[in-house]
């Protein structure tokens, strides 16, 4: 127990050495600037700073520090400017003009000269949206310019991109990460490394990286937000993330005090920290803030088709396991009440197309008598699916485990760590996973890709490898449609054609919870859980 607790008290005083030396710089009455720096950790690790590879939650939150792009959400995922302080689209929907801010500056880095910075002008989009689909490049984000036919530099203020069929929420894709801008110079300078020296034009500039260890962003202070009183944002001098492997270590440095924050529920700590339905507990109602509201995000079980297993070849199977277990009892014993039951589709509540009827109630007996007649058929006596997770959520699987043995069904459940489960999944490894799908952008299509048979992982999202010609057809159908109630429609459709099938186990439909230390202010919430810090400041 010795090494953990030392190696833990090595990485806060380097950080703690780190930061002292930042505010002493030139003034050592800065020194105690402790409220001035947002602490949190991040359990899952991070795997880049590039943004043209930020493909998980955790990436896109540190990217969103460090990184602007054309255009941006606020809190209720309305888009807004960015660096395009305006923009026109076609009458045919084809052609998106972005009229681009001047007063937008790289962070600083000895590559750009004597002034050490630059003004981001169209041709860097130019550069950064070519290399986001250049093939050698291979950045995981070049589906986001599929429908794209050609983008332009008109002048130094003028970007246009120009689509090869109207395509109502390509808007909302220039919100994602992938689609930000960065300096050609300074990736032609650092190639692959760019991910661990990153230059942007973000609230925060990148100060150093120790990966799984410790990483610190200062202050951008040509940064060129500001706030409604006309201040500049951000408030805060420094933001510093330490990578704890495990949501406990976590939660016992929040309650000591050592981090500001912590984001979602697990249950090593659930009922240390909440009540039954939900509320904060009394010892921590006075030092700890609750933020809670929707969140795009559907938490499932997905099944490999291609396996040469036959539980996980047969429809039956796959959907008395959907059948077999009371997602209700489920979320008020693991989660406190945090989050709804999916008995919907997969398609989470807040977007159109999602839809109560189409998915699986509990319904133990048809579950049964699913595996019952699976058994007959098959000739398998003794049914079982090998189901990997990762620790966070083995509690989860260890609950559908009981349920299931009471139908006949027996699930083996694995726990791997959640890099090496992504990879798994990816490459086919897996019968049976657990995974979950956070909206990217705001339309049901961001959740309909992953059952497209084109997208076929490990180049695709379609861990299922499910192929369906009529699915294909309306998918690419709902490209056309501008109307959104008959768009709404398709996706329904499409939805409950994959939950016909039973594709996937849908867990729950998430819900978006922080915790914060009571002087923070500001930090907020957003249906993406994307983290924001521009306008944090803490007491």
């Amino acid at each position: 127990m010795i090494k953990p607790i030392l190696k833990q008290i090595i990485i806060y005083l380097s950080i703690s050495c780190i930061l002292i030396s930042f505010f002493s710089c030139g003034n050592n009455s800065n020194i105690n600037k402790d409220h001035l720096v947002f602490r949190y950790n991040e359990y899952a690790s991070i795997n880049t700073l590039d943004p043209a590879f930020s493909r998980t939650l955790q990436d896109n939150s540190v990217c969103n520090q460090l990184f602007n792009g054309l255009v941006q959400l606020d809190k209720d995922l309305n888009i807004l400017p960015s660096i395009a302080k305006n923009w026109t689209i076609s009458e045919d929907g084809l052609k998106y003009s972005f009229s681009l801010r001047e007063d937008v500056y790289f962070h600083k880095h000895k590559l750009f000269g004597k002034d050490s910075t630059r003004t981001v002008i169209a041709k860097d989009f130019e550069y950064s949206l070519n290399r986001l689909r250049d093939k050698k490049i291979a950045a995981p984000g070049s589906w986001v310019l599929n429908k794209v036919d050609d983008f332009e530099a008109i002048n130094d203020t003028l970007f246009e991109i120009t689509l090869k069929q109207p395509f109502p929420a390509f808007i909302g894709l220039l919100t994602m990460k992938y689609c930000s801008v960065v300096p050609k110079e300074i990736v032609n300078h650092y190639g692959a490394e760019f991910r661990s020296h990153p230059i942007g034009t973000g609230p925060f500039k990148f100060k150093r990286w120790e990966e799984n260890i410790k990483l610190v962003f200062r202050k951008n202070r040509r940064y060129f937000e500001k706030d409604e009183t006309g201040k500049s944002l951000p408030y805060l001098e420094a933001v510093t993330v330490t990578f704890l492997p495990d949501k406990q270590s976590e939660f016992l440095q929040f309650a000591q005090g050592n981090i500001d924050y912590v984001s979602g529920l697990d249950a090593s700590y659930k009922d240390e920290l909440l009540t039954a339905d939900g509320r904060l507990r009394d010892k921590y109602s006075e030092t700890v803030n609750m933020i809670r509201g929707p969140f795009l995000n559907t938490e499932y079980l997905g099944f490999y088709l291609d396996s040469e297993t036959p539980e996980i070849q047969s429809e039956l199977i796959r959907k008395a396991v959907n059948y077999g277990f009371d997602r209700k009892k489920m979320m008020i014993y693991l989660r406190n009440g945090i989050g709804n039951p999916a008995n919907g589709g997969f398609i989470p509540i807040g977007l159109p197309g999602y839809n109560k009827s189409i998915g699986f109630s509990y319904q133990p007996e048809k579950a049964k008598q699913l595996v019952k007649q699976f058994k007959k058929e098959s000739g398998i006596t003794n049914p079982e699916i090998n189901l990997v997770t990762t620790s966070n959520y083995l509690s989860f699987c260890e609950f559908i485990q009981r349920e299931l043995e009471k139908t006949g069904l027996k699930i083996n459940v694995d726990v791997m760590p959640e890099a090496t489960l992504r990879s798994a999944r990816s490459n086919g490894k897996v019968d049976m996973f657990r995974s979950s799908w956070i909206a990217d952008y705001l339309d049901a299509e961001n959740y309909l890709s992953i059952f497209y048979s084109k997208n076929f992982a490990p180049n695709g999202s379609n861990y299922f490898h499910y192929k369906s010609t009529v699915f294909d057809s309306l998918y690419n159908k709902a490209f056309t449609v501008t109307n959104i109630e008959e768009r709404k429609l398709l996706y329904t459709t499409m939805d409950s054609l994959a939950m016909e099938k039973a594709l996937m186990v849908p867990l729950f439909y998430d819900e978006v919870v922080r915790f914060t230390r009571k002087n923070v202010k500001g930090l907020g919430i957003n249906p993406i859980n994307l983290l924001d810090l521009r306008s944090v400041k803490k007491d």
